[in-house]
């Protein structure tokens, strides 16, 4: 077995990253050491109340480490739905002792939870502290009435009994990082720093800070959400506070530690103030260039002990809509370039590391993504840090069902009968609050621009209906599911619940357009939805840029969910006042699966594994600033049609580069480019002539006659890509790019990919755990259910193997094996 040594240098958070998006105190992980049972759904708190309690024996319990998402550790199986990739919901319980000494005297406590899916339910020491129905939102309780000198335990009672709540999969558990928070009694509020920038040139730039304290001294539950109220981060009024006690410092820090902008106030216990900063020779925050500062607010107190420090990451950059022009990012026209995501990461479920969302974005950006829609939910705080430090746009969005639930596929998408479980169970008592936390928790990231109150909401007789549903001759195209349904819920419903959760942003930041995504435009055209967001996305609905346009004039409008084809692209390139399109989607992911055993959709330019599929180069050849070159391949075996012309054939750009095939075959060959021209030689030697270019794909197009060896491709803006005939599977090749991925390949004897093969591999891990391994073959039903288990076969010769070391800072090795081929030995030092 060979080795090999590899050395790979950990990214040092800054310090904004280790406060939790809590804007206050000091705060610490603490994802080790909690307890996992799962149960079955009908044992519901008042049949086991003694979980919550603090001494119950919870020693066989199983051990686990957030972020965990239960649901992909469980068997796929074909009586379970289609809408959650066939996995499995359910209800389980977390605990965790805190022991004693752990919390320091004199000081507040609270647990931040940046996400629990779902209806959480969490205790100190038998007391409830709250309840969250909500899967997506993040939340914050005040722990201090309850705790005890000797030591406290925190349980969690998780309950994902609707398996079936939503249309794609959404993980079951404390699938986020978990915080414990300590501050003084007066304090700065959760989420209460944010800042605007209301100038800016080359020379200076005016940016105003929000500055909130807040005092928790109230240690009863009032609300009849069994909430604390003072966790609802509302300040209700400035009475009894001691403005002359206390004041707050803002500083604004450059990446060399430097300040470059400062103000002091003073300011109540309970109170919250705006201070202005000004800054010479501003940075910009740019998608080339993506420059952070760091906001610091230190609370002072009348004794030093007690004061409060705030740090977050700010960018300052300009946003600009125009109906007739689309987007400026600091005054630049521009076409937003977006992709769709979902939370899950294949076989890791949603429990996602921030290494692994990295790679990722890194490989959709070198596509030439620009921006992201967090479908159809906030997602994990960690990713909007790394859309701040890499440069993307984000469109964050909160919710995709309303009042009255939408259909959840269990045979396979738009197969057989639907269910109608779903998150509306809790929208009238919630979904105001879970819109401001969203706002208020993200809105010091400058990747976000734009806030997306709902998705296809307005989806055609799912559930809302209308009488243009019928077209009426209008020659209206979208009579879903049988035209108007009058006892369906009235459509012009969906407006005043617009204005009203875009009422709730507004009141939080007005710096940033609302919007949302439309499914039926013409329907939604018939109530006060449009106008009740600033910018309106168009799902699917490109024939209604023109028209809508010319109806609507104030109107600004872009693609919210767009189809890969280039027509769809070609509608924003050829409309000046379109500024993008979001593609359906960026990476494949788990649910809205098709038939048994489809694990999820395939419609990503990424694989499950986050590799480039042949329409992440295709893509790349639409919207990459680089010379983009790719070959895709497949047999000749069209007919001549009944005059016997000869046609030039028709490009599969989902076709798999490969150059193994029968001596003699008659191959088609495709190159992705953003060049004009490209030559085709095969060993060396130019070969098929001039290409013929495809109106419909614009890709470039031969017939060559195989034969064995290298087939490369140059284009005339200096790309170039090769295809190389592969031998038989020889041996296993490991490599890194960070510890959190180790690539497994199975290579032919001159060390080629052999992207034909499938052998099963096992690995052994020494100094770290495996988290999963993942092969991006969406029709694999064994993968899900084996995250614990070291085997998987390859898929296209490869898969990767998400590692968590034993130790931060030690070196751990990973061993690979498979019969009949030489394994490979890594050893990875930190």
């Amino acid at each position: 077995m060979r080795k090999l040594l590899a050395t790979v240098f950990a990214v040092v958070a800054a310090a904004a990253g280790t406060q939790a998006q809590v804007s206050f105190g000091h705060a610490e992980k603490i994802n080790s050491g909690w307890r996992f049972l799962r149960v079955d759904s009908a044992w519901n708190i008042g049949e086991r109340p003694e979980m919550k309690e603090k001494d119950f024996d919870d020693k066989q319990w199983r051990k686990v480490d957030l972020p965990h998402d239960w649901g992909v550790e469980l068997p796929m199986s074909p009586d379970k739905g289609s809408c959650q990739g066939y996995l499995s919901g359910g209800v389980a319980w977390y605990r965790l002792r805190i022991p004693e000494g752990r919390l320091a005297t004199g000081r507040r406590h609270y647990i931040y939870f940046e996400g629990v899916y779902n209806h959480s339910e969490v205790y100190v020491n038998g007391h409830l502290l709250g309840k969250r129905p909500s899967g997506f939102a993040s939340f914050l309780y005040d722990m201090t009435p309850y705790l005890e000198p000797e030591g406290n335990t925190v349980a969690v009672r998780v309950d994902h009994g609707q398996e079936f709540d939503s249309r794609w999969y959404t993980g079951s558990g404390i699938y986020r990082n978990v915080w414990l928070v300590s501050a003084p009694e007066v304090h700065l509020a959760q989420w209460g720093t944010a800042y605007r920038l209301t100038a800016i040139t080359k020379s200076k730039a005016s940016v105003e800070v929000d500055v909130e304290t807040i005092t928790d001294t109230r240690n009863t539950i009032t609300d009849n959400r069994n909430t604390i109220t003072d966790n609802r981060n509302t300040i209700t009024d400035n009475r009894n506070t001691i403005t002359e006690s206390y004041s707050a410092t803002v500083e604004l820090i450059d990446r060399d530690g430097k300040t470059v902008a400062a103000a002091k106030t003073g300011i109540g216990s309970r109170e919250k103030k705006t201070v202005r900063l000004t800054v010479k020779n501003p940075q910009r925050w740019t998608l080339e260039r993506p420059y952070l500062y760091t906001l610091r607010t230190v609370l002072n107190a009348p004794k030093a002990e007690d004061n409060d420090t705030s740090t977050v990451r700010a960018g300052l950059r300009t946003l600009e809509f125009s109906p007739d022009k689309g987007f400026a990012l600091n005054g630049e026209w521009m076409k937003v370039k977006g992709v769709c995501v979902h939370d899950d990461a294949g076989v890791l479920g949603v429990a996602v590391p921030k290494a692994v969302w990295r790679r990722r974005l890194a490989e959709l950006k070198d596509i030439g993504v620009n921006a992201l829609r967090m479908s159809h939910n906030p997602h994990a705080p960690e990713l909007y840090d790394l859309c701040d430090e890499m440069g993307l746009l984000v469109m964050d969005e909160a919710s995709d069902e309303w009042e009255f639930p939408k259909r959840k596929w269990m045979k396979g998408w738009n197969a057989g009968a639907p269910e109608f479980q779903g998150t509306y169970t809790y929208f009238r008592d919630w979904i105001d609050r879970d819109v401001a936390d969203m706002v208020r928790r993200d809105r010091c990231h400058p990747c976000v621009f734009m806030w997306s109150i709902g998705n296809e909401v307005d989806y055609p007789n799912d559930p809302y209906s209308h009488p243009v549903l019928d077209g009426n001759g209008t020659g209206f195209t979208q009579p879903m599911y049988g035209g108007y349904k009058p006892d369906q819920p009235n459509a012009e419903r969906i407006g005043v619940i617009a204005q009203r959760l875009a009422k709730v942003v507004k009141d939080i930041d007005s710096s940033r357009p609302t919007t949302g995504a439309l499914a039926g435009v013409v329907m939604s055209n018939a109530t006060a939805y449009p106008s009740a967001v600033d910018v309106v996305g168009y799902n699917y609905t490109e024939s209604r840029y023109g028209e809508d346009h010319k109806k609507y004039p104030e109107r600004v409008i872009y693609g919210s969910e767009n189809r890969h084809d280039l027509p769809a692209w070609k509608a924003v390139t050829d409309n000046e006042h379109i500024f993008g399109q979001f593609l359906w989607t960026g990476i494949d992911y788990l649910g809205e699966s098709g038939q048994w055993p489809a694990r999820g959709s395939s419609a990503g330019l990424l694989d499950l594994a986050g590799w480039r599929k042949p329409m992440g180069w295709y893509r790349a050849a639409l919207w990459s600033t680089k010379p983009v070159c790719y070959i895709a391949t497949w047999r000749h075996s069209a007919r001549p049609g009944r005059d016997g012309a000869r046609r030039n054939p028709r490009p599969d750009i989902n076709a798999p580069g490969r150059w193994n095939w029968k001596e003699g075959d008659s191959v088609n060959v495709a190159c992705i480019t953003n060049g004009k021209d490209a030559r085709l030689l095969l060993n060396g030697r130019e070969t098929g002539g001039r290409p013929h270019r495809d109106e419909a794909t614009g890709a470039l197009v031969w017939r060559v006659a195989y034969q064995p060896g290298t087939l490369r491709c140059e284009t005339d803006n200096g790309a170039s890509y090769e295809l190389v005939t592969t031998g038989k599977p020889y041996a296993l090749r490991l490599t890194t790019d960070s510890v959190a991925h180790v690539f497994v390949e199975v290579v032919d004897e001159k060390g080629n990919l052999v992207t034909m093969a499938d052998n099963e591999v096992t690995l052994n891990l020494r100094g770290a755990r495996l988290l999963g391994m993942e092969h991006g073959n969406i029709g694999d039903a064994t993968v899900n259910g084996r995250r614990q288990r070291n085997r998987l076969r390859v898929n296209g010769g490869r898969l990767v193997a998400y590692i968590r070391p034993d130790e931060e800072g030690k070196p751990f090795t990973v061993s690979a094996a498979s019969p009949f081929l030489e394994g490979q030995s890594l050893t990875i030092n930190r």
